[in-house]
């Protein structure tokens, strides 16, 4: 699926104004092309339920150690969806194609007004990792990964 979609962009609004009402502000900031999620060196999955966008989420090839990391970006749950593995599932695709795709790790930013998320990728077996990226410096960011190969 390619993340200029209609549908991806409707979710991606959604979660932008999350962002802005747990963060303030815009939403996430840092810088996403289209075309990032394309293969090969991308991949992005929605989930639907009754024909209804419910779930999203990509990784792009490039992280702290270079093109064999890949980066989760746009993971997001609509609320009315939550609470229904929807965002493991989502996971655990990312992680199988990122794996063919030959990435080794998957690398995330996420932040501390964001604790489900947290959870959920703990539970998962990722771990903290020295800040990267965009949010490196700022306080509130929390980066993790995982070996995925």
């Amino acid at each position: 699926m390619s993340y200029g979609t209609d549908d991806a962009q409707l979710l991606t609004a959604e979660v932008q104004a999350e962002y802005g009402r747990r963060y303030g502000g815009d939403g996430d900031i840092s810088p996403i092309d289209l075309h990032q999620f394309d293969a090969p060196d991308g991949h992005f999955v929605m989930i639907y339920v009754d024909d209804v966008p419910a779930a999203m989420g990509g990784w792009r090839r490039g992280g702290p150690a270079g093109e064999l990391d890949a980066e989760l970006k746009r993971m997001f749950v609509r609320p009315a969806y939550a609470r229904r593995g929807l965002a493991r599932a989502i996971l655990a695709e990312l992680e199988r194609t990122a794996a063919a795709a030959g990435i080794s790790r998957l690398v995330l930013e996420t932040g501390t007004a964001q604790p489900e998320a947290i959870a959920l990728y703990l539970s998962c077996g990722y771990v903290e990792i020295p800040a990267f990226g965009f949010y490196a410096a700022y306080d509130d960011s929390v980066h993790l990964g995982k070996q995925i190969a």
